[in-house]
């Protein structure tokens, strides 16, 4: 119960700031938007989701920028099925601002059609989205995030969350046992109430400056 205790004051702290439970994707989005209107923002940074949020957001932080002073609000969409949505909205017409965003390699199409269909540009590859400010991680965020870091640290981190046990248990499951470390971490990442989000902003902290990994670093560098 004290080790449970523990774990929950952590997550407590670490998501200060951020929506969860079961209504968290719809709130951060129409917060987001609140915060896209009040602050008459030049650019808007689309993000799948919470998590990615979080990392975009945390990087920032690190880098000692501040984004509301610098009119730059990171809008997660809640779900890349909704980029070309927002693509839209604010890449043309009267809400138009600077555009960028971050996506997962399996949403590279989506993001491409919805830029082709705003009238922003066509881009074949990665290269070309990243030349229109949109750019793609290797598998997701996630995976970029633990490359990054390593599996060991990733697994110290855990630890020091007070959650090695729970990860040991994944690890002996049958559908995981004996699976590399990184497919391991990625899949105690996806479970569990709001740990997706929690270590993202723990695995952006964590990592080495030098490390980070390169499409966080550029949509930021862009905006």
């Amino acid at each position: 119960m004290k080790n449970r205790t523990r774990r929950r004051v952590l997550a407590e702290e670490t998501l200060a700031g951020y929506v969860h439970g079961p209504a968290a994707a719809t709130e951060a989005t129409a917060e987001a938007l609140d915060r896209v209107h009040d602050l008459a923002p030049g650019a808007v940074i689309l993000v799948e989701g919470i998590s990615d949020q979080i990392a975009v957001e945390t990087l920032a932080r690190r880098q000692e920028r501040e984004l509301d002073d610098e009119g730059v609000v990171v809008l997660p969409v809640g779900g890349a099925q909704r980029m070309a949505h927002f693509i839209q909205r604010f890449g043309t017409g009267p809400e138009a601002v600077r555009l960028y965003g971050l996506c997962d390699a399996a949403e590279q199409e989506v993001v491409r059609r919805g830029l082709a269909r705003a009238g922003l540009g066509d881009p074949a590859d990665r290269p070309a989205l990243a030349r229109l400010g949109f750019h793609v991680c290797d598998e997701d965020l996630e995976a970029e995030l633990l490359r990054s870091l390593g599996a060991e640290a990733a697994i110290d981190l855990i630890g020091r969350q007070g959650e090695l046990g729970s990860f040991r248990t994944l690890q002996k499951q049958a559908a995981w046992r004996g699976r590399p470390p990184e497919d391991q971490l990625r899949r105690f990442l996806g479970s569990g109430a709001r740990r997706k989000s929690r270590y993202a902003r723990l695995l952006v902290e964590e990592i080495p400056t030098d490390r980070l990994p390169p499409p966080l670093l550029a949509v930021l560098d862009d905006a």
